[in-house]
């Protein structure tokens, strides 16, 4: 079975809703990040520092799976490998999806989260806010073609983005200046994986 280290109040999010869309049974080990303790030992709770699951991750950071002995980590590596594994429509169909799936969940992480996640933790800031004006005009115009990313469906590369342009919901006026990209992101969270893992998260304490 597919175990997944983490709380659904970080970045196993993206993993436990592709986990949903796919129908992948998974058991959830739950893993509060280090930074979020309000005391520096809690010997009770088990977290990014703690000796068990540094034998998992040494890196101390959620999520890491463990598919069957298969012990992977980073987030999104992890959700391009789990789609193709288990195939259909949300998994590449040819190298070239599978090269621009890559694509843009780099294309994420370097361009759009270092800021939204800054929108999203610190509040809005001008400097963020125009630091994502560029990333999200050339999403808006990836998108004006077919709506999605890669092959004209919704695939795990669209899962990938959108976890991370969530951040910077708090910023109407970048969604406002690129209505292809607020389309996008209210019908990938219009589906009903996206919202069972939204209402679970709503129940984990903040």
């Amino acid at each position: 079975m597919l175990t997944i280290y983490g709380v659904y109040r970080s970045r196993a999010s993206r993993n436990i809703w592709l986990a949903n869309e796919l129908g992948v049974p998974f058991k959830l080990v739950p893993i509060i990040q280090h930074y979020r303790l309000k005391k520096p030992i809690a010997p009770d709770v088990v977290h990014t520092r703690s000796p068990e699951f540094l034998k998992v991750n040494p890196n101390g950071h959620v999520p890491s799976i463990d598919d069957d002995g298969v012990v992977l980590h980073e987030s999104l590596a992890i959700n391009l490998y789990l789609a193709k594994k288990h195939g259909g429509p949300l998994a590449p169909a040819n190298v070239a999806e599978d090269g621009a799936m890559s694509m843009w969940s780099l294309w994420a992480v370097t361009e759009v989260e270092p800021h939204s996640l800054l929108l999203a933790t610190k509040g809005i800031t001008e400097p963020e806010i125009a630091a994502l004006r560029g990333p999200f005009a050339v999403l808006d115009k990836a998108l004006a073609k077919d709506g999605y990313l890669v092959g004209g469906r919704f695939t795990v590369a669209d899962i990938n983005v959108a976890e991370i342009v969530r951040y910077a919901m708090g910023a109407p006026q970048l969604f406002d200046a690129a209505p292809n990209v607020k389309k996008w992101l209210a019908a990938c969270q219009a589906r009903l994986a996206f919202k069972t893992m939204w209402a679970a998260r709503d129940k984990e304490p903040a």
